[in-house]
């Protein structure tokens, strides 16, 4: 038997302020919030999918060696095209640090607007759309 793995099911951000951090992904990328666990931690929920929030000051948490916030690449689709994303980010007051530009996702060809977080981290959104 050969071992596999199916899907990213989550995945877990070290930041600076939970909160910030949360209202930002729920406002520029739609993302739900959600509370859960104990001591109220904070995930943020998109399909399939979630983000876990880890407060870079909070013990108790297995992470990476050397978690700090904004050392991340992180790159999310969407089906929206790529004028409308462009639109959208500009109304929520993002800076757009690159794009669009052409790239290859995991499934093919995509284009791909990039812009950061609140701590820093590279967001890129990608359209398989154009």
């Amino acid at each position: 038997m050969r071992f596999t793995v199916d899907r990213l099911d989550h995945l877990v951000l070290t930041v600076r302020n939970t909160t910030l951090s949360a209202s930002w992904y729920q406002r520029v990328l739609g993302m739900d919030i959600e509370e859960y666990g104990r001591n109220n931690r904070i995930a943020l929920s998109f399909g399939g999918q979630k983000i876990n929030l880890r407060p870079e000051t909070e013990n108790g948490w297995t992470s990476a060696e050397g978690a700090q916030p904004g050392t991340s690449d992180l790159c999310f689709t969407t089906a929206l095209q790529c004028h409308d994303i462009v639109k959208h980010l500009t109304a929520c007051k993002v800076e757009i640090t690159e794009g669009p530009v052409p790239r290859i996702g995991a499934l093919g060809p995509v284009t791909s607007i990039y812009c950061r977080d609140p701590d820093g981290n590279l967001i890129e959104i990608a359209s398989y759309q154009g």
